[in-house]
């Protein structure tokens, strides 16, 4: 099902969410106004590395960003397989991706848009000057 943040069309594989696609739909559009942090529909993990990766970006908070090395230290691995991992999410925005970056940039993003997305949701998500500051940093 592709659905739209802002002007972007962004795949979701529905087969792994346990919710109705009115649900999702409306909760999309609750975290893009900004009345939505999380989101609380079912997820299905694949029983596969990626699912391993999907488990440790569930645990990111809203507004926070961890590494690909610092994802793959909590799961005993390294961080281009994590990378790879991350670019097989099937329910991104929902398993936030987007708050996986590179020690020294912002990394890619899979999901249509690329990473100028995945900049939009990391400054969508971020309140500070200096956070935004950091984030200006990676352009």
């Amino acid at each position: 099902m592709q659905v739209t943040m802002w002007e972007y069309g962004v795949e979701i594989d529905e087969e792994f969410l346990d919710a109705p696609m009115e649900e999702l739909t409306s909760q999309l559009a609750e975290y893009a106004s900004g009345e939505r942090r999380e989101f609380d529909l079912p997820v299905r993990l694949p029983d596969s590395f990626t699912g391993d990766v999907m488990r440790a970006m569930l645990d990111i908070p809203y507004g926070e960003t961890r590494t690909y090395g610092e994802i793959a230290d909590a799961i005993d691995s390294h961080p281009v397989p994590v990378g790879q991992a991350c670019g097989r999410n099937p329910v991104p925005l929902v398993v936030p991706c987007h708050r996986v970056v590179g020690s020294d940039s912002l990394g890619g993003f899979s999901a249509a848009g690329g990473v100028d997305l995945k900049r939009a949701l990391l400054a969508h998500e971020h309140d500070s000057d200096w956070e935004q500051s950091a984030l200006d940093a990676y352009r």
